[in-house]
């Protein structure tokens, strides 16, 4: 299979070069490897450049954007950067963060469950974080949602979703989106990938606001919002994350902002996340 891999990458001297190395010693080898510099104030773009020199599927783009934190926005912006870089030919287009590092057989891994199934459009590993010296899966982890750090789409399911939606929540409503249209997800829990950066370490009041945002523009409604939002912040501990997130969703709600999906996928979205939710308390 032709996995093409971009890589937006934002002052990552410490790890970029970790996560090049890792995906240039695959054992099924991607095709092409864009890693877009996005307004890198650090030594990024010299060892991006490096590695573009010493292997041909490895390719910059260098942009200029916004210094500010926009979770969603800027790096699915950057990723549309690389991405106008490519030519068509991909069986498997991802969106890949650059403070990781792969197993040797993780693209080769991810090709098997392709290849077994036909109807699979999203399939990745688990991130695992250094604690005490040792790798621990990370806290965020679910076996029934692939993270934004490691996305992993067959073509088609990329193209019926209508790609990756520049906005907080962009990791979410692709999956909903690719269930609307029949695509089936898998997550395997034996790929572990080493990732440096804990996610929302530099998340700051503002983008927490988008968090909320993102679920009034996924049409979740008042009330899976709510469930949404105290689950969230249990899991992180803080009440003020919860206000944090109504305060966002309020907001989008009184500016009456344009939903990332129709009023159809909304419904099936709303009837998937209930059913979920019915699940989980049948557990208890």
């Amino acid at each position: 299979m032709n996995f093409y891999i971009i890589i937006p990458a934002h002052n990552e001297e410490d790890s970029i070069a970790q996560t090049l190395e890792s995906l240039v010693n695959q054992t099924l080898p991607a095709k092409q490897i864009v890693v877009v510099n996005d307004n890198s104030t650090d030594g990024t773009q010299h060892i991006i450049e490096k590695y573009n020199s010493e292997h041909s599927n490895i390719s910059i783009v260098n942009t200029v954007s916004s210094n500010a934190h926009l979770p969603g926005s800027k790096i699915i912006n950057a990723f549309y950067k690389g991405f106008e870089t490519l030519d068509q030919d991909y069986d498997v287009i991802c969106k890949f963060d650059a403070d990781l590092i792969f197993p040797k057989h993780y693209l080769e891994q991810l090709a098997t469950h392709y290849n077994n199934n036909e109807r699979l459009g999203m399939v990745a590993g688990f991130c695992y974080i250094k604690k005490n010296n040792h790798w621990i899966l990370e806290n965020l982890t679910r076996k029934d949602h692939i993270r934004g750090a490691l996305k992993a789409y067959r073509k088609q399911c990329f193209l019926d979703i209508g790609k990756l939606k520049p906005s907080m929540g962009w990791d979410t409503v692709d999956e909903l989106l690719a269930k609307y249209y029949g695509w089936d997800l898998i997550t395997d829990d034996s790929l572990h990938v080493k990732h440096l950066k804990p996610t929302g370490i530099s998340y700051n009041k503002a983008s927490k606001h988008l968090q909320g945002e993102a679920m009034y523009k996924m049409r979740y409604g008042f009330l899976i919002t709510l469930i949404s939002a105290v689950k969230l912040a249990l899991k992180k501990k803080s009440f003020t994350l919860f206000k944090d997130y109504m305060i966002g969703y309020f907001k989008a709600k009184q500016k009456s902002l344009e939903p990332l999906v129709s009023a159809e996928q909304g419904q099936f979205i709303r009837k998937l996340r209930w059913e979920g939710m019915k699940g989980k308390l049948k557990q208890f």
